[in-house]
């Protein structure tokens, strides 16, 4: 029997879950991600059904949670708005009552955080944000677990976020509230990072910098994005225009600290909010981060579904 409304945990963003969750999380997924690469079979999720509802293309998002589930014994159903009826023919919360007492585990990619919201209120069982307009929680949590991997703890460390105030610099900030880290934010004028969006408690998790070279001066991981995002492709060439100076090149590199990581949450434009120099170069750990996508998302699965382990 599914459990009822109440019973359940959401991740629909980066504040859902605490500091010492995260510690758990991230522990998992080095074992998790150790057994992937040894071949060794964990399958603790067999019989269990994640629903994958897409109102915004993918490439990374649905291979890392398909395959994931799959490797841990799970099935998938495979949702987008051509062939669905979220929030189109039925209200949104209508849906989540159906869907959810047909699946374990929920995974929803769409606009508006509100239809997220709207949907998890009704759901029976867990739903994570696969990425809406204002947050991308998986993604930071891959992010985050890809720094651990190659520099120990980011507590106390520096990431200096270079380009548009999005969804991923929202999570970035809710990030560094909880797990005790600075974010150093640039942005052009116009596009800054809201802070009431992200919700942060502690105004000294963040700084904001005119300049995106200011921000880079001793960062432990430089981080970037597209300058136009899914939904807002009308602006394109104004963006372009607003953005030309916050690429991140290899001045921007040097002035961070000398091991310095360099992060894109992919796709990536080369030549526009980076130059191929840095994300081919050997501060780049975007690969890393993109696997990394699927491992941090199957402990994220497990630990919704099954609560802690041993």
């Amino acid at each position: 029997m599914k459990p009822g409304p109440g019973l359940r945990r959401h991740f629909l963003q980066f504040k859902d879950l605490r500091a010492e969750e995260y510690a758990y999380l991230f522990e998992r997924t080095r074992e998790i991600k150790k057994r992937f690469k040894n071949y060794e079979r964990y399958q603790p999720l067999v019989d269990r059904t994640l629903a994958m509802i897409f109102e915004k293309a993918s490439t990374r998002t649905r291979v890392s949670f398909e395959a994931g589930m799959y490797q841990m014994g799970g099935s998938v159903v495979h949702l987008t708005t051509g062939d669905s009826q979220l929030g189109r023919a039925e209200p949104v919360e209508d849906s989540a009552r159906v869907i959810s007492r047909m699946v374990d585990l929920v995974m929803i990619r769409t606009y508006e955080q509100a239809k997220l919201e709207g949907f998890a209120a009704q759901s029976r069982v867990p739903v994570i944000n696969g990425l809406t307009n204002e947050y991308h929680p998986c993604q930071i949590l891959a992010d985050i677990y890809t720094f651990i991997e190659h520099r120990g703890s980011i507590q106390g460390k520096v990431v200096a976020w270079v380009g548009a105030g999005n969804n991923m610099a929202n999570t970035w900030l809710q990030a560094a509230d909880i797990l005790g880290f600075t974010v150093h934010v640039s942005t052009p004028s116009g596009y800054e990072a809201d802070a009431a969006v992200a919700g942060v408690r502690n105004p000294a998790c963040w700084k904001i910098f005119d300049h995106p070279l200011d921000a880079c001066a001793g960062a432990h991981l430089v981080t970037t994005d597209v300058w136009t995002s899914m939904g807002y492709e009308a602006e394109n060439e104004e963006r372009r225009k607003a953005f030309v100076d916050w690429c991140v090149d290899e001045d921007m590199m040097s002035a961070a600290a000398p091991d310095a990581l360099f992060m894109h949450c992919l796709p990536a434009h080369r030549g526009e909010e980076v130059t191929a120099e840095v994300i081919d170069g050997p501060q780049s750990v975007v690969w890393d981060e993109a696997e990394n996508r699927m491992h941090v998302q199957k402990a994220l699965m497990e630990y919704l579904l099954l609560g802690r382990i041993g």
